[in-house]
């Protein structure tokens, strides 16, 4: 066995590298983080004994910039990299560079991630060693309908397209290359058959460096919007006995055929119908829903990648070396700050408050319970250069429906209040048929937003409830916060002749909501409704409503934006109006404005173009995907306000379309 490591460093960022971080503490090893300047507020930084700057803002000048990176942590002294996900995790030139540094590498060998960093050339070993594989056409037909065409050296769905129609296919391949080389530096795509209604199920393997290899179970990853998975959960539900262990059989023999160490993943596509599954790829690093696994389990997977990379025996690691029984259930979800449509709009900014309730952080939770791995905590900056997930929220419960109703509970009782989130979106989606049932596939999600009633929670501001709990809450404030007066009930009037009357801008309303009150010597009261307010701070408005005591909380973050939670009965967020609108701050008709921050990558038309409805205007890159601007109407172009290259915030004017008379 190898020298005891004494320190890891995390060539990463946010949650993985706090998780990292956490098992590192409970075996007394010393930890290194590296950040970035727009990551330096971030939780993590503290979490580390050690934190080195990597000058800069985008992953190309930090976290990508391997001989920077391999260089901070050789200035302190480093012993051992782990690589978390993403970045330059599965890059092998850079594993190498690790270990040519004398630094110890946590994870495969670099050979490994190498043959498994081609899907192409994947394939091939897969299809050598036995493993069922996709078979590609040669020459797509209208028969091999639909296909789907894939990044090579790719993942988290970018680089993806499905094809419908075979004219189709020229252009979306043009389209994934071009994706496919910004987002992995290679433009290699494939075409392969594309399953309808597969369900992607993956296996958890460790292999140590003594040839001993295992599945430690699996997990289910078919929830997923754009090719990204929103939910993860283990073991996989209604998996067949029979398929479930030929899958681990087959993911054995994957790590086998690359002669794999550490921690890895091997994804498959399941078809229910037929109870057939093929390879998918190899992820080579740890996964970020691994904690599922954790849960049902018991194994700490960090400490298993470094017990192995000290040499150890998956024996002395683990106590055992077969597959482990599951103990329960376990469920996963990605909050992200992003809306929670079918856009998946990326959005940045600050969180003045970010709490979710649970049990236990970044750790093995020692009884069922709520785990969260969070990147972010109150206050947090969300920027435009990185992946925007928050958190990952995993209940780990006895039986599947306890998991799935206290994972529910867990998303409703948090409270978010900064840059839009999906919390909505992952509620809702708890309650769809196949999700409870257990049936879902890789396109029950997308079929779900794009039906006839979407889900993604319940619109806010459907109710005058909250705008009149707003309301109260700002005259108490005010009536506090008076010189004069300062005892006179608030909106007090000796003789009201009218309502008094607060605006407010709630999303997803065109129009202001109004809220209406009186107050008096006997307290608030609203001019048609029978809601008594029992009691008010501005903090905390006590309501009786139709018999029932309703308790909100109120936020006001440092931009005067309201949030309200009732538990999870409902949540709003709203923003006062002045009674008077500068006009200076009026937007010309036509006005094409950033729908998120980030930075412009394309203008396809120049000031004086004639467009028509729906022609792309522009292209905008942010949380490494691009989103098109287009005109929304058929008009001329009268000012394009921004160049490729240019950093814009959300709400920024980037050009004005003015519509044909």
């Amino acid at each position: 066995m190898s020298s005891l490591i004494q320190r890891v460093a995390v060539a990463n960022r946010g949650e993985i590298a706090s998780r990292v971080f956490a098992t590192c503490r409970r075996l007394g090893i010393e930890s290194q983080a590296l950040y970035s300047d727009p990551d330096a507020g971030l939780p993590y930084v503290d979490d580390a004994d050690v934190a080195t700057r990597l000058p800069g803002s985008t992953p190309a000048e930090t976290y990508l910039d391997a001989e920077r990176v391999i260089h901070s942590i050789r200035a302190v002294g480093g012993q051992s990299v782990h690589p978390g996900y993403g970045f330059l995790s599965e890059n092998a030139d850079f594993a190498r560079a690790v270990q040519d540094a004398g630094l110890l590498w946590l994870g495969p060998p670099p050979d490994a991630i190498e043959a498994m960093g081609s899907k192409i050339r994947a394939k091939d070993l897969m299809r050598a060693a036995g493993v069922p594989v996709l078979e590609a056409p040669e020459q797509p037909t209208e028969a091999d309908l639909p296909l789907l065409v894939k990044a090579s050296a790719g993942g988290g769905g970018r680089g993806m397209r499905v094809v419908r129609r075979l004219g189709d296919l020229d252009a979306e391949v043009e389209s994934a290359r071009a994706e496919a080389a910004s987002a992995f530096g290679d433009g290699t795509v494939f075409v392969e058959p594309y399953v309808e209604s597969g369900r992607h199920v993956e296996v958890q393997i460790l292999f140590d460096t003594h040839g001993t290899g295992i599945a430690v179970g699996d997990r289910d990853c078919s929830l997923q919007r754009r090719h990204q998975k929103v939910l993860e959960e283990a073991p996989a539900p209604g998996l067949p006995d029979a398929v479930r262990a030929a899958m681990h059989k087959a993911a054995v023999a994957a790590g086998r055929a690359v002669g794999y160490v550490s921690a890895g993943t091997v994804e498959f596509l399941y078809d229910p119908a037929g109870e057939r599954f093929w390879f998918l790829e190899m992820n080579t690093r740890l996964q970020v829903e691994h904690p599922v696994t954790e849960c049902v389990t018991g194994i700490d997977l960090v400490a298993a990648q470094i017990g192995i990379a000290e040499g150890r025996t998956l024996l002395e690691v683990l106590g055992t070396d077969t597959t482990p029984e599951p103990r329960g259930h376990a469920i996963e979800v990605r909050l992200y700050a992003e809306t929670p449509d079918a856009a998946a709009t990326p959005q940045s900014g600050r969180f003045s408050r970010l709490q979710i309730p649970h049990d236990m952080a970044f750790d093995l939770l020692p009884r069922h319970g709520v785990r969260v791995d969070a990147g972010y905590a109150d206050g947090s900056e969300v920027s435009t250069h990185y992946d925007a997930m928050l958190a990952k929220v995993i209940v780990w419960a006895a039986d599947r429906p306890s998991a799935l109703r206290a994972l529910g509970r867990a998303l409703r009782r948090s409270r978010l209040h900064g840059p839009v989130t999906n919390r909505d979106l992952l509620e809702t989606m708890l309650q769809v048929d196949e999700v409870v049932a257990g049936t879902m596939t890789t396109t029950t999600l997308e079929q779900q937003l794009s039906g006839e009633h979407p889900i993604g929670g319940v619109p806010a501001g459907d109710t005058e409830l909250g705008p009149y709990v707003a309301a109260v809450a700002i005259a108490v404030r005010d009536a506090a916060a008076r010189r004069v007066q300062h005892g006179i009930q608030p909106g007090w009037r000796n003789v009201a002749s009218q309502p008094q009357r607060t605006s407010f801008e709630v999303p997803g309303r065109d129009e202001p909501v109004v809220a209406e009150w009186y107050a008096g010597r006997d307290g608030f009261r609203h001019p048609t409704e029978d809601w008594t307010v029992v009691s008010a701070t501005p903090d905390l408005v006590v309501l009786m409503v139709n018999g029932h005591r309703m308790r909100f909380e109120v936020h006001v973050d440092e931009s005067g934006e309201m949030f309200l939670d009732n538990d999870g009965t409902i949540r709003e967020r709203l923003r006062p109006l002045p009674r008077f609108t500068d006009p200076a701050d009026a937007v010309a008709s036509g006005s094409l404005l950033a729908p998120m921050p980030g930075t412009v990558v394309k203008v396809a038309v120049v000031a004086g173009a004639q467009v028509a409805a729906g022609d792309v205007v522009l292209v905008l890159e942010a949380m490494k995907m691009q989103h098109t601007v287009t005109a929304p109407h058929a008009g001329t172009v009268t000012e394009i306000n921004v160049e490729p290259g240019t950093q814009v915030a959300s709400g920024e004017v980037l050009a004005v379309v003015e519509e044909n008379s």
